[in-house]
């Protein structure tokens, strides 16, 4: 057997079903706090209209601050600190909405006009602080704009638009004060040319003489000069160097022997034709020419599988085959051939003395090495430039950038100075971009504050539904909880009849009489008695009553339950919460089947089970049924038969609960499959947790939307500590959510 059981998960504190059913069971609690909220829309927008609003837009005209730099080892670090002029546009909107400016704006507009409409008297400093709490400025949303955006509010149309104009007039009056009042304005720009000279003057020192240390006239053309020299030189040492080769190849060859003290001579043996000769230095000289011409092609970086090096390696194998060829068959020509030189010239040794061949090897070595000499001189010169190059070239960004700002600080004093002598205005590096505009109305705040109002009606009516839901109302609502939360066996859930649609058709069916010994419904029967017997029962619980029969019958069949009959409770945690309808529907729907009896024990005083077979008349008592010749005054309907548990019975006054224990053996012989027990309800006083422990099952009734979850978790409390077996059946639910969503 496998112990290892997976654990399912517990199921969420609330699920969909749970949300739909609070939403839709207080659907009109949302309803009415919405329309609050819109109401409250309406009222802003109607009560609360925004002011007049008027917008202008000034461009500022700002000198970038100078480039700060600094040397570090061979390379300097330029910074700008404020390349956008963020600062200088922080500063003039801090001047314009400074109070200076807003007092200097009331008392030009007149404090009495301003605050004609807001109140607050005439005074400058209320309508200063007016204008100073309705003043906003920013810079523009482009990035990296000189434009600062100035709106201004006020509920009067007419006074917003010039106000603003004040305002501005204000604010250029106070900025020329603070930048021009006894020509600092212009004392600043001449100083800061001043210091802009210095650095670029000494930026431009330290260029030259870095130049003249290393005779630099243009790091560009030096670096392409020594990039030539350094080629030419290589392709000279590489052509010597294959000169050389040759000449210690010619030397290595071998020659005829010369007689001692005899001068060397180029007769041509008699036994060698001439024309041999010819053709052997032929072949020579275009070998030399091939060799010098493989050996340029792989200097410039071609590869063996270049056509033309393939090409030249052919005629190369060629010519070392034909010159194998002429020495195979003329031995001495070796001696006596002349061989061509290596720089490609058409004359050939005019000796073949060793003396002279080692003395031109000798040459060309000392001239090899005076070029690799050269050669080390050059790339020394190269990598000292390029070492140098990132300061040279940091100094001239530098250089650049510095005479840059100059040239803009020279510009701008210069319109300064031009501006000064036209008059043209106190503040020259201001202008406006857009002048005060036509009042509107700005609805942005107040839309925003309406849908607030709106969405918040809304929520609120949602949160207040779940604050009653979850917290302040505890009753047992619907199936879900019995067993999700109380933790207990959900049997059948019966709706309302009266409402969520069976209230038409139990109006029309008039509570029609079930059928009884055959007769039509509505046909009233008297027992053995003579008492009147009636089946009334309301045919919309019919449904559910059978409903709860199958379900008891399966819950039997699994629990292994083969004995009879089978002792059923019905009780209840208060009263009408429908137990005696209950228990009176579930016997009928027993008796329904089989061929066995049910019976119907009445455990209550009053108004329970019986009273609506008997309509409220005296009714047998158990003592009846257990006796077989007066069984029959029990008998109600086919197959069932009630009794009144506490009722005088064969001149016996003792009520039932007090000689039940006695009983239990005679119901349990007696020959019914089911006997059902109308219980009281369940209180520290009541005998049902007493009786319950001879029940197979005890079906505790729980009517929806009024039982508290307290009292169902203590009467299954009360029934667990005398061993009852407890079921539930959800009793008088309300169907809220729409059939669409209620799968």
């Amino acid at each position: 057997m496998n112990n290892n059981r997976q654990v399912q998960p517990p199921p969420p504190a609330i699920s969909l079903g749970d949300v739909y059913y609070t939403i839709f069971r207080h659907k009109w609690k949302i309803v009415l706090t919405s329309l609050l909220g819109l109401a409250a829309a309406a009222a802003i927008y109607y009560v609360k209209a925004p002011p007049y609003a008027s917008q202008a837009e000034l461009l500022i005209k700002y000198v970038p601050a100078s480039t700060q730099g600094s040397i570090e080892g061979d390379t300097q670090k330029v910074i700008v600190p404020d390349p956008y002029g963020e600062n200088v546009l922080n500063s003039e909107i801090r001047i314009l909405t400074s109070l200076d400016v807003a007092e200097e704006a009331a008392s030009n507009f007149g404090p009495a006009t301003i605050l004609a409409k807001v109140g607050g008297g005439s005074r400058v400093n209320a309508a200063a602080g007016f204008i100073r709490g309705n003043l906003q400025a920013e810079p523009a949303d482009d990035t990296h704009s000189s434009v600062i955006v100035i709106t201004l509010k006020h509920p009067d149309p007419k006074i917003v638009q010039p106000l603003l104009q004040a305002v501005i007039n204000a604010y250029l009056q106070k900025h020329y004060e603070i930048h021009s009042a006894g020509g600092q304005f212009e004392d600043a720009m001449t100083m800061e040319q001043s210091e802009l000279s210095v650095r670029l003057n000494a930026t431009e020192q330290q260029l030259a003489d870095l130049k003249n240390k290393f005779n630099i006239i243009s790091l560009e053309d030096s670096q392409k000069d020594l990039a030539a020299q350094l080629s030419k030189v290589d392709d000279e040492i590489l052509n010597a160097k294959a000169e050389l080769s040759a000449d210690e190849a010619a030397i290595k060859q071998p020659s005829t022997k010369q007689s001692p003290g005899l001068e060397s001579t180029n007769r041509i043996p008699a036994a060698i034709p001439e024309n041999q000769i010819d053709a052997y230095t032929d072949i020579c000289a275009s070998l030399d020419s091939f060799r010098k011409k493989e050996q340029e092609y792989l200097v410039q970086g071609f590869t063996r599988s270049n056509s033309l090096l393939q090409g030249i390696d052919e005629q190369i194998l060629v010519n070392e085959n034909e010159k194998s060829a002429l020495e195979k068959e003329y031995p001495q020509i070796v001696g006596v051939a002349p061989i061509a030189t290596s720089a490609g010239s058409a004359t050939m040794s005019a000796t073949t003395d060793p003396r002279m061949q080692i003395a031109q090897i000798i040459e060309l070595k000392a001239k090899i090495q005076s070029w690799e000499a050269q050669l080390a001189s050059l790339q020394t010169q190269a990598t000292n430039l390029n070492d140098l190059a990132p300061t040279i070239t940091q100094l001239q960004l530098t250089e650049s950038i510095l005479a840059a700002n100059y040239q803009n600080l020279s510009e701008s004093l210069e319109r300064y100075h031009i501006d000064e002598q036209l008059d043209t205005g106190k503040t020259p590096n201001i202008r406006p971009v857009q002048d005060p505009s036509s009042p509107v109305r700005d609805w942005k705040k107040v839309c925003k504050a309406m849908a607030m109002a709106a969405v918040g009606g809304i929520f609120g009516g949602v949160a207040w539904a779940f604050l009653i839901e979850m917290f302040l109302d505890r009753s047992v609502k619907h199936p879900n909880e019995v067993e999700r939360r109380l933790k207990l066996p959900l049997f059948v859930s019966i709706p309302d009849v009266n409402r969520n649609g069976y209230a038409r058709l139990t109006r029309a069916a008039e509570r029609r009489q079930l059928a009884f010994n055959g007769s039509a419904a509505g046909v009233e029967k008297t027992n053995g008695n003579g008492n009147v017997v009636s089946l009334e029962q309301n045919p919309s619980l019919q449904l559910f009553h059978r409903a709860l029969r199958d379900r008891l019958i399966l819950y039997f069949e699994v629990k292994g339950f083969a004995h009879k009959p089978k002792l059923v409770a019905v009780t209840g945690t208060g009263h009408g919460t429908g137990v005696s309808t209950v228990a009176s529907g579930l016997a009928a729907s027993l008796s329904e089947i089989g061929d066995g009896n049910v019976l119907l024990v009445d455990m209550n005083l009053e108004n329970g089970a019986a009273q609506q077979f008997y309509k409220g008349k005296a009714c047998c008592g158990v003592d009846v049924v257990l006796a077989k010749e007066t069984k029959k005054n029990a008998l109600v309907g086919e197959n069932l038969y009630v009794v009144n548990g506490n009722t005088e019975s064969e001149g016996q006054s003792q009520a039932l609960p007090k000689r039940f224990t006695a009983l239990v053996p005679k119901l349990k012989a007696s020959d019914y499959d089911y006997i059902i027990f109308d219980m009281p309800i369940i209180s520290p006083m009541s005998v049902t947790s007493h009786l319950a422990r001879f029940m197979d099952i005890t079906l505790l009734v729980v009517e929806s939307e009024k039982t508290g979850r307290e009292a169902v978790e203590q009467a299954n409390t009360w029934l667990s500590e005398v061993g009852a077996t407890v079921g539930v059946v959800l009793n008088k639910t309300r169907q809220y959510v729409p059939k669409g969503l209620h799968q």
